[in-house]
């Protein structure tokens, strides 16, 4: 799945403007334009390379902004704000990290999860879910494929449209 095609979906679902998509990179640490938003937003032909329009750091980016906005920014102990983590070093993390920052941002339990790819037409069992949301350094991790992320924005604009 091409990355911007995970921003196109996200917008979707959750109903996001123009505005609030630029608003959401600025607060995960990056200033685009208009310009660079409508390159982001145009879709892609599904046999290019995912990268094409939208690197994964800068997908991550977008999700962290996601996460700040819906959550606020996390503090340490000592009241300092802790920087956003940028884990989607290899391409096989960006569907698991998507999951699991959307997760984070949105305040879905494991069943939320569940439900919602339900709603999508997706039978996930707990232990399925539990692998795909694991470290990768885990002994029990499993990537998950385009099929998990795509079939999870589709619940949500089930959900929310």
């Amino acid at each position: 799945m091409n990355y911007n095609d995970t921003i196109i979906r996200l917008r979707y679902a959750l109903n996001l403007s123009n505005q609030d998509v630029i608003r959401l990179f600025a607060m995960g640490g990056v200033k685009i334009t208009q310009k660079d938003l409508d390159r982001i937003l145009t879709k892609q032909e599904d046999d290019s390379q995912p990268d094409q329009a939208l690197s994964a750091h800068d997908l991550e980016v977008f999700l962290n902004g996601l996460v700040i906005d819906k959550r606020g920014e996390r503090l340490d102990k000592d009241g300092q704000v802790v920087p956003p983590t940028f884990d989607m070093t290899k391409a096989d993390l960006v569907n698991n990290v998507a999951i699991k920052k959307i997760k984070i941002a949105m305040a879905y339990t494991s069943d939320d999860l569940q439900q919602l790819l339900a709603l999508a037409g997706a039978k996930v069992s707990n232990g399925e879910l539990s692998a795909i949301l694991r470290r990768p350094d885990h002994r029990n991790y499993r990537p998950a494929g385009d099929r998990y992320l795509r079939k999870l924005l589709a619940g949500m604009g089930k959900k929310y449209r």
